[in-house]
């Protein structure tokens, strides 16, 4: 039996629980993992609220929280190829598994080893922030000296694709609140304090002739504040807001393979890639590390420490 913390029922922070579980046990292509870091991401409590379908696997209640881990391979399902018991990895937890537990089962598939002289810690924030930022920068495809705006750059993804697009010698300016702008800065985004003025006014005194491509982390009337200062409206790019194509504007295109978890951990290693992380909590904390990031009250990277 291991600890573990989810939900019973949809719903808001009420409804979580810590409960007590048997080892999950590995299905086909899955692999069974001791978890020693859980990265926190915003999707965590949309799960929970029942707002996102079909990444639970169809599992019944009560389910554990989190949807990325690094740790070491237990046990392997059938057909299961490139991991051995015993492989430090880091991966996706897409079978409904859940990360906030001492043990979980992660998609073979979606699980890489984590490469030498990269951290545990490191290496479980990269399946969400690291390779959505590939993903979106991969997208856009722009070229060094091209101007970015990542419209709401504090959290952990936002971070992440703001250090991506720098190493890629691109122009970032960033859209957070205040408390988000001495991280934004500190990597070199020319930061603009949505809590301060007009937004629009401000993106256009640093790029009068509008940007070359926007990556949107907040949706809703904040996208469509921003989606017209892009030169050309296919190059705004949403993570969370599905509508973006009524804007004129893509979904982000995601790929949750090994990969690309292999190309994250290589450009963290490079130091292109590296994490904002500004808070560890243990297991015992992991109300506050999820109630941080869901009250959006966070600038980088939340993780638990399990082990």
């Amino acid at each position: 039996m291991g600890q573990a913390w989810g939900f019973g029922r949809y719903g808001g922070p009420e409804v979580q629980e810590f409960f007590d579980r048997p080892d999950p046990v590995p299905g086909r292509g899955e692999v069974l993992v001791r978890v020693d870091v859980a990265g926190v991401n915003p999707l965590d409590h949309l799960l929970r609220s029942g707002l996102v379908d079909g990444l639970d696997g169809g599992r019944p209640f009560p389910r554990v929280l989190g949807m990325e881990a690094a740790g070491t391979v237990l046990a392997r399902g059938e057909d299961v190829e490139g991991l051995e018991v015993g492989d430090a990895v880091f991966g996706f937890a897409l079978t409904g598994g859940g990360t906030y537990a001492e043990t979980t089962v992660l998609s073979a598939l979606s699980t890489a080893r984590i490469p030498e002289g990269l951290s545990a810690t490191v290496a479980a924030t990269l399946p969400v922030a690291g390779t959505t930022a590939v993903d979106v920068l991969d997208q856009l495809g722009l070229p060094a000296g091209a101007t970015v705006l990542v419209n709401g750059v504090g959290g952990g993804v936002g971070l992440a694709v703001a250090r991506l697009a720098i190493g890629r010698e691109l122009r970032v300016i960033g859209t957070a609140s205040t408390t988000k702008r001495e991280h934004a800065e500190a990597i070199g985004v020319r930061f603009i304090d949505y809590m301060a003025g007009d937004v629009v006014s401000a993106a256009r005194e640093l790029v009068p002739d509008g940007f070359d491509g926007i990556v949107d982390l907040v949706g809703g009337a904040s996208l469509r504040t921003v989606a017209p200062l892009a030169q050309d409206p296919r190059n705004v790019i949403a993570v969370g807001d599905m509508s973006v194509p009524d804007l004129g504007g893509r979904f982000v295109e995601r790929r949750v393979d090994r990969e690309n978890l292999e190309r994250s951990a290589r450009l963290a290693l490079d130091g292109l890639l590296a994490p904002v992380i500004t808070a560890v909590h243990p297991l015992s904390d992991a109300p506050a590390a999820l109630a941080t990031v869901e009250n959006g009250h966070t600038s980088g990277k939340v993780v638990i420490k399990v082990a």
